[in-house]
């Protein structure tokens, strides 16, 4: 089969052998994928992963329990060992012995075909179509805000970062009943939220020299009020910096960005005003299948292109230029 494969130097398509079936696993025929900031990360070397890229997909069941096969399918991307303390406790995100695909230890959805173990596998309704569920798996990031953190009606918060997860997020709080603003440096990307009634801010790049009088602030700082419940989005290590700023005395800050560099915290102002960090990843499918199928949640207007799989490099190149949102690729 064909497959983007990340051998630490470059992402190429190459052939591969197709996946087969062992106990409690089903091999999915991929329909569509989609490429994500992680793996723009992994191939600045996030995680050290070697191997077929790509962890959000759709696609049919054409190997494993017959009750499964034939069915559209998105799947979980944690792959849970199923017998440690972490998985008793419904937590199989965070099992110790996890693989997870595309990502650490296990190849990914780029490709024609896929493994998944069955219990991560979720069916679609016949209702969303394969360019709406290929969404579930960042939807799904998106509402794990909500399992982890208490978001009261008219609660102020703030979403910094405008991609293809920013703009999930931004969504979510505001079906939640949370006041919304969402602030981003891309005017198109943001006026997708505005149409939706959320408010949005831009701000214009960090300078390289001194700002100009009466400028919009740059991303390094944040001049607005503050906010009791803070989203870092923005995929960049200098943005925690402006969101501690941000976040109010005795508020939440949720961390929501994966890079691949380190980065300098300044720990005082978090014990200054009794911030609390919450580190957030992936969440549970039913709540992102349920609003894909009930489209509470905009998620087409967030694909920017569409790539055959034989260019898939092509699209992991797109996907990284500025201004890119949700890149897919199909069978």
């Amino acid at each position: 089969m064909r497959a983007l494969v990340w051998d630490g130097t470059a992402a190429r398509v190459i052939d591969r052998d197709p996946p087969s079936t062992t106990a409690g696993m089903a091999v999915v025929e991929v329909r569509c994928a989609g490429i994500c900031n992680t793996d723009l990360e992994i191939i600045q070397g996030y995680m050290g992963f070697r191997g077929t890229l790509g962890h959000e997909f759709v696609g049919d069941v054409v190997e494993g329990p017959a009750a499964w096969r034939g069915r559209r399918v998105v799947g979980e991307i944690n792959f849970a060992c199923g017998r440690c303390e972490s998985c008793a406790r419904g937590l199989g995100r965070h099992c110790p012995a996890r693989t997870v695909m595309g990502i650490v230890g296990a190849d990914g959805a780029l490709a024609e075909r896929v493994a998944v173990p069955v219990a991560n596998l979720h069916a679609v309704a016949d209702g969303v179509d394969d360019e709406e569920a290929v969404f579930a798996e960042p939807l799904a990031a998106a509402f794990a805000i909500l399992e982890q953190v208490r978001v009261s009606p008219g609660a102020s918060a703030l979403v910094f970062g405008d991609g293809k997860l920013g703009l999930l997020i931004a969504q979510v709080l505001h079906q939640a009943g949370a006041r919304v603003l969402a602030v981003g440096k891309h005017e198109e990307k943001l006026a997708l939220l505005r149409a939706q009634g959320i408010a949005t801010e831009l701000v214009r790049p960090e300078p390289s020299g001194q700002a100009d009088a009466g400028a919009s602030p740059p991303l390094g700082a944040w001049a607005g009020d503050p906010a009791e419940l803070v989203v870092e989005a923005t995929g960049t290590a200098e943005g925690f910096v402006r969101a501690v700023r941000a976040t109010r005395p005795r508020g939440t800050l949720v961390l929501k960005s994966t890079v691949a560099g380190l980065s300098s915290v300044h720990l005082a102002e978090l014990v200054i005003n009794e911030i609390t960090v919450v580190g957030s990843r992936c969440g549970l499918f039913g709540p992102a299948l349920r609003a894909l199928e009930a489209r509470t949640v905009d998620v087409r207007s967030l694909v920017s292109a569409r790539l055959p799989l034989e260019r898939a490099a092509e699209a992991l190149a797109a996907a990284a230029a500025p201004g890119a949102l949700k890149v897919l690729v199909t069978r």
